[in-house]
């Protein structure tokens, strides 16, 4: 690409980042937790054919609101991304394979969906996806504003800007990441991942840009199995198969230490899948729910004690009990001071 092209290119992006509707002013009334009902995927049974619990980002919430650490009504709801807010980093062409059922069928690994009239697809999947990127690039705005911010869905970080995978069909860190860049003034991004799988779709959008510095921990014996974007990788740090929560704590420590001195960012993108955790299929690591607890916290308290917004993704986790590990974590953030809730923890 010619340096004018590229530069009418970004202009372009620019121009699309700034008149989209994702970023609007939030009530201090509300909680930096961003969610909606729509973010649930529900459609015939088939959602089931999929190790992924497609209502766990629903239940997250149930579980806080019945613990007593969120009131419904103090919840963020985004707005859906649009096409136009979609190709500031994907390409039309990328978009335009969506329009195939067959080709989602693949990216949300679930063969049946190939079979489904895509109107259907775009309301039932799709349009999910769509709302949860709405939130993790809404999220960034409330992280700078309050300091922190969580989206219940999100962290497809499989996905890059000319590829979907792995249930991610949409890049929302890499979005999320170039919206912060132009409406917030920021230009350095922690990216910590520290789902059970590689972050290859971030990995990929971000190869050659030295404003986000990722650090990933992932077991590199199972899916993406990506060896081109590990090259793209700033710290790599593998976790085979079987590793137990003490030791696994252990690498984070020392991780997010060295990450400390090597960078110094503006903004962290935590995506904390919970696919980590023991008996997880996919996963294939040994971690207790206390051990995520422990885990979320060690990266709150990372950003809080460099003074750093912090926004949390949820993104991967194939068990039902994942809900409820997610939700006792967020209650630990919060009776940690990490994060402020609108209410106190019910007392049992």
């Amino acid at each position: 690409m010619s340096s004018s092209s590229a530069n009418d290119a970004e202009a372009l992006r620019r121009n699309r980042i700034l008149s989209s509707k994702l970023y609007f002013d939030v009530s201090p009334s509300k909680v930096p937790l961003i969610y909606s009902a729509s973010y649930d995927i529900e459609f015939l049974g088939i959602e089931k054919l999929h190790p992924f619990d497609s209502s766990k980002w629903g239940r997250i919430c149930g579980f806080l609101v019945s613990f007593g650490i969120l009131d419904k009504k103090c919840v963020v709801e985004p707005l859906e991304a649009s096409k136009d807010d979609l190709l500031v980093v994907h390409s039309e062409s990328y978009l335009n394979t969506l329009k195939q059922s067959s080709k989602v069928a693949m990216i949300v690994e679930v063969p049946p969906v190939a079979l489904i009239p895509n109107c259907l697809v775009q309301q039932k999947v799709l349009f999910p996806f769509r709302k949860q990127v709405g939130g993790t690039i809404l999220a960034a705005k409330l992280a700078k504003e309050r300091g922190w911010a969580i989206n219940m869905g999100g962290g497809f970080h499989h996905c890059s800007a000319q590829k979907g995978g792995g249930f991610c069909a949409y890049a929302d860190i890499s979005l999320c990441i170039h919206f912060a860049f132009v409406r917030l003034n920021i230009s350095r991004v922690m990216i910590i991942d520290l789902d059970a799988h590689q972050g290859n779709g971030h990995e990929m959008d971000f190869a050659y840009d030295s404003r986000v510095y990722i650090l990933d921990m992932y077991n590199p014996g199972i899916y993406p199995l990506d060896y081109e974007a590990r090259n793209y990788i700033n710290q790599k740090v593998e976790v085979k198969s079987g590793t137990v929560t003490e030791e696994y704590l252990q690498k984070l420590d020392e991780a997010l230490e060295v990450a400390g001195h090597r960078f110094n960012p503006e903004l962290v993108i935590y995506n904390a899948g919970t696919d980590i955790l023991e008996g997880d299929p996919l996963g294939r690591l040994e971690i207790s729910p206390e051990g995520i607890t422990l885990r979320d916290e060690k990266v709150f308290r990372f950003a809080r004690e460099k003074n750093i917004p912090i926004v949390m993704l949820t993104s991967g986790g194939y068990m039902k009990s994942s809900a409820g590990v997610i939700a006792d974590s967020i209650v630990n953030l919060s009776k940690k001071c990490l994060i402020e809730t609108s209410g106190a923890p019910k007392s049992t």
